[in-house]
């Protein structure tokens, strides 16, 4: 398996925001503010920390404002971008990328969350189990507006619970995956997939892992979460793990 720093990371940045639209206007979700800088600085400033140089950002929605905003390079961070033509959901996004995804496995991000993440365990733990995919874990005290993801005793992933069919405390979906160029591959080109909602699902039973991780975590996915975010930050819970 490649290293770190070898390793090609795919940032999902084409999101509408159709909820934050009341706080952020035109604004992609992406370039949020946050202390004075976009929200997706502190992934990038996240990933450098780690030690990765190739970063694929999959723009849609606004795209010239995202890259006029970080350019070809940030950070220390080689930055690419692939533009979808039109709305291609997550998984889809990531087929279109394909072509300048040059590592195996591909670290996949949501652009509109952040985990405080150790990202050489989810990387050896990938390794140790041989899994085709695995998605990074976090643990919330309510599921309810995330969905809930139920793993076995291995880490294989048994099922995923819709969003609002339970509640209280457990183990969410944190946005972060290592996903082998084959999985990849098989997503269908040019056609609106969601990762969330189709591909995980069908790739149950077929090596998908869940990774647990401790850090804390936050979306900026609605006006709430959004407005909690600068204090998540300025308390140090976004700072990165070595």
């Amino acid at each position: 398996m490649n290293t770190i720093g070898d390793t090609t990371v795919a940032i999902l940045a084409g999101g509408l925001g159709t909820r934050l639209r009341p706080v952020l206007a035109d604004c992609p979700k992406v370039l949020a503010p946050i202390g004075g800088k976009p929200f997706l600085a502190c992934l990038l400033e996240q990933l450098a920390g780690h030690g990765f140089r190739d970063v694929v950002l999959c723009v849609g929605y606004q795209s010239e404002q995202v890259e006029a905003a970080f350019g070809r390079s940030y950070a220390g961070l080689r930055v690419a971008y692939s533009r979808e033509p039109a709305a291609l959901g997550t998984a889809g996004a990531v087929r279109l990328a394909l072509p300048l995804l040059k590592s195996d496995p591909v670290l996949v991000m949501n652009g509109d969350s952040f985990c405080a993440a150790d990202l050489p365990s989810l990387f050896h733990w990938h390794a140790a189990r041989k899994a085709a995919a695995t998605l990074l874990l976090a643990r919330v005290p309510d599921t309810r507006r995330y969905g809930r993801v139920q793993v076995d005793g291995e880490g294989l992933i048994r099922a995923f619970e819709e969003k609002g069919q339970q509640g209280g405390p457990g183990c969410i979906n944190a946005g972060i995956y290592l996903l082998g160029r084959e999985v990849i591959a098989e997503i269908p080109p040019r056609t609106t997939v969601s990762l969330e909602r189709e591909t995980f699902v069908a790739w149950l039973g077929r090596g998908l892992y869940g990774c647990l991780n401790e850090g804390p975590f936050l979306d900026i996915g609605t006006p709430a979460s959004y407005a909690a975010a600068e204090e998540f930050f300025s308390a140090g819970a976004g700072a990165f793990r070595k």
